[in-house]
């Protein structure tokens, strides 16, 4: 994802966000959470791409309506099976139509999957728990069922610009089974996730 320009002194933090994400490396508010998307830093922009692949997908556009269509077939500078480009800061010179995202833009490409990062800050929500700057862990993304990784049919140098139709799909707009939420549920045999076993017949209580 490109960068946003550098700006004005950070705002306020804001109100708007849900609050139960951990701070990262010790700050009191996530930075996420503190500023908009416009005033982040690059470092700050950069990190927010969970590297799923999905806006990596080709998508076909309805001429009469606008409305814009997933496909499970991979950009050409794709790499599926890592989810990244694999020529991340020339991919504008080598496809045309590749869309930079910028802090303007997010707000007006409706079609950007409801799990990224970039469309949930803009909307004033907060990251889900899977993203790796909540959980730490880069593989929590995949864990999750967020990637593209093992759903993608091929480039788009396999296919011919009509068989792109057969490939529409509709998962890539669609949050996975579990996926959403903003605290990971605490794993069994951890403080709060313990549950009361209901006493065999012959057992005494404790």
């Amino acid at each position: 994802m490109s960068s946003p320009e550098k700006s004005s002194p950070e705002d306020a933090p804001r109100d708007d966000i849900a609050p139960d994400a951990p701070a990262p490396d010790g700050a009191s508010v996530p930075f996420w959470r503190a500023k908009p998307l416009s005033a982040m830093s690059t470092t700050e922009w950069e990190s927010l791409c969970d590297g799923c692949g999905r806006c990596c997908l080709v998508k076909l556009e309805d001429e009469d309506t606008g409305q814009v269509a997933y496909t499970d077939v991979a950009c050409r500078l794709l790499d599926a099976a890592t989810c990244r480009c694999s020529d991340y800061e020339r991919r504008s010179e080598i496809v045309s139509d590749c869309v930079r995202l910028t802090p303007e833009s997010v707000a007006e490409l409706n079609w950007l999957p409801p799990t990224c990062a970039y469309r949930l800050v803009g909307e004033g929500k907060d990251l889900p728990f899977w993203h790796p700057l909540v959980s730490g862990d880069a593989g929590s993304v995949a864990a999750a069922g967020i990637t593209v990784s093992g759903k993608v049919a091929g480039s788009e140098n396999e296919f011919g610009l009509f068989e792109l139709v057969d490939h529409i799909v509709a998962w890539p707009v669609r949050w996975p089974r579990g996926a959403k939420g903003a605290a990971k549920p605490s794993p069994k045999g951890t403080p709060g996730a313990s549950r009361r076993r209901r006493p065999k017949a012959g057992e005494q209580k404790a």
